[in-house]
């Protein structure tokens, strides 16, 4: 069972260097948000972000995260970048 604490604090949550050159290749604010795979991260432009929302600094940009997220997060990873592929 997945037992997350109420520790809201962006300072306890690092970004990988790889997911800020992700966001600055990109040039806009992102967003982790539940999926039914788990935490993904998306473009602002697809899930815009709540005043409830945790802020992260990536680079020259804001990653928000869930509420209901951040407490079980420590490390924003690529692993929450979705990736789609053709057979």
């Amino acid at each position: 069972m997945m037992q997350g604490g109420s520790d809201l604090s962006p300072e306890r949550i690092t970004v990988s260097p790889d997911v800020i050159s992700y966001v600055e290749g990109r040039d806009c604010d992102f967003r982790v948000c539940t999926s039914c795979g788990g935490p993904v991260l998306l473009p602002v432009a697809v899930k815009p972000p709540k005043y409830t929302d945790v802020q992260v600094r990536a680079g020259r940009h804001m990653i928000y995260i869930s509420m209901y997220q951040a407490p079980y997060i420590d490390v924003i990873g690529m692993n929450m970048v979705p990736s789609y592929y053709q057979e």
